[in-house]
């Protein structure tokens, strides 16, 4: 997709402007939390067409397995001077691709104008590209998000119906109040049934009123409903263009802001 001898502003400048793309923060738990979260991408990838992923979680519970790629070079080695976009989109058959951003995520915070100037400025291309945008998060790291989770204006979370997938929600859930996030948009997986998964949401949401207070927005089943299209409902945030806009506006605003050192 991209030429690695084209200088990359002058690529920005030749694309054709579109309308930007919806973003998600992607969180899946469950045993098969990978998978699920590919499962949830592909999904979307069937209606929302050109989906990117940007992929902030390590190791297992990163993508890249799931995928059948390897970990591939991070967003933040195009500072390096070498490293290219055509090197950090990594094609998956189904979506756009996959751009490993662990690095990225954490160091956005730490650099300096120059710098950080470039890393948005290859976001802006990358998104420029896609309708859908995933930024794929670890679980683990719910109360603490990065940059690009802290922009996305909408949270999802593929739930599996298991023992596991349970609590592994129900913690992730309360992680993310904590954090400030003013809703949860949630999609089973792995369910025996429909009615299978319904019973698992309501059970969620029941434990979650009862205990957390954060409002949960049931999106379907992930193998079997039109995730794009609730997440693209009026009452989602992520539905609106102008949302997706402000993506990058907030990773601008939220990257200029020092992490304090303690005494």
């Amino acid at each position: 997709m991209f030429d690695k001898r084209e200088d990359q502003a002058a690529g920005l400048r030749r694309l054709f402007r579109r309308a930007p793309p919806q973003v998600v923060a992607l969180y899946a738990c469950g045993r098969h939390r990978s998978h699920n979260a590919v499962l949830a991408a592909h999904r979307i990838a069937g209606h929302a067409e050109r989906v990117l992923i940007l992929d902030e979680a390590e190791g297992e519970v990163g993508l890249a397995t799931a995928l059948q790629q390897t970990p591939g070079p991070d967003l933040l080695q195009l500072l390096d001077g070498r490293t290219t976009l055509a090197d950090v989109l990594q094609p998956a058959p189904g979506l756009m691709g996959r751009v490993s951003a662990v690095a990225a995520a954490l160091a956005l915070p730490l650099l300096d104008d120059a710098r950080r100037a470039c890393l948005v400025e290859a976001l802006r291309i990358l998104h420029r590209h896609a309708t859908f945008v995933l930024v794929h998060a670890d679980c683990e790291t719910a109360a603490e998000p990065s940059p690009f989770v802290g922009a996305a204006p909408c949270r999802l979370l593929v739930a599996e119906a298991s023992a596991s997938g349970a609590t592994e929600a129900y913690r992730t859930i309360k992680a993310l109040a904590a954090a400030g996030a003013g809703s949860v948009h949630v999609a089973v997986c792995r369910a025996r049934s429909r009615d299978d998964a319904a019973r698992f949401f309501s059970s969620l949401e029941a434990l979650v009123r009862r205990h957390v207070g954060l409002p949960l927005a049931w999106v379907g089943e992930a193998e079997r409903d039109d995730l794009a299209a609730a997440l693209s409902r009026p009452d989602t945030a992520a539905s609106t263009r102008a949302a997706g806009a402000a993506f990058m506006r907030r990773i601008e605003a939220m990257s200029r802001i020092k992490p304090s050192l303690s005494a």
